[in-house]
């Protein structure tokens, strides 16, 4: 008996070209190409004459931004100081002689004659003593019959 493969109804399809592809052309190197060498070690030889010329463009790029660090940190602590300014300016237009940064408040003095006599608690009333006040003051207020 003859053995099925699973590909053989596949074996009797015609295959088709597309007409959009095609086999590409070998490659032809040229006769004066250069190979690569045994030891590639030779072609690493590192040139200490371009130490000196990466260190001064270093030491040149630190000093750069060393300048620009300096100047950004003045720029932002006098950023900081016009702020606090403007605000001790502000608080000075509504209190005058307020110093926010001296630690002592101006603290307001007590006159003699403007204080007044301090008179005992009185204990909470009620509504009804409140009514009855009020008719009281009504009863006298009103012109006798």
């Amino acid at each position: 008996m003859q053995e099925q493969s699973q590909y053989s109804a596949a074996a009797r399809v015609p295959l088709i070209k597309s007409p959009s592809l095609r086999v590409p052309h070998p490659v032809v190197l040229p006769p004066d190409i250069h190979p690569l060498p045994d030891s590639v070690t030779p072609y690493f030889v590192y040139p200490f004459t371009l130490e000196s010329h990466i260190l001064t463009l270093e030491s040149s790029r630190r000093s750069t931004l060393e300048a620009h660090a300096l100047r950004h940190e003045a720029y932002l602590r006098a950023r900081a100081d016009e702020k606090e300014r403007r605000k001790r300016d502000a608080l000075r237009r509504i209190a005058p002689g307020f110093e926010p940064g001296e630690g002592h408040l101006l603290v307001p003095t007590k006159r003699a004659s403007v204080v007044a006599p301090v008179s005992p608690p009185q204990p909470p009333r009620s509504v009804m003593d409140d009514l009855v006040d009020q008719l009281a003051a009504l009863e006298s207020s009103s012109p006798p019959a």
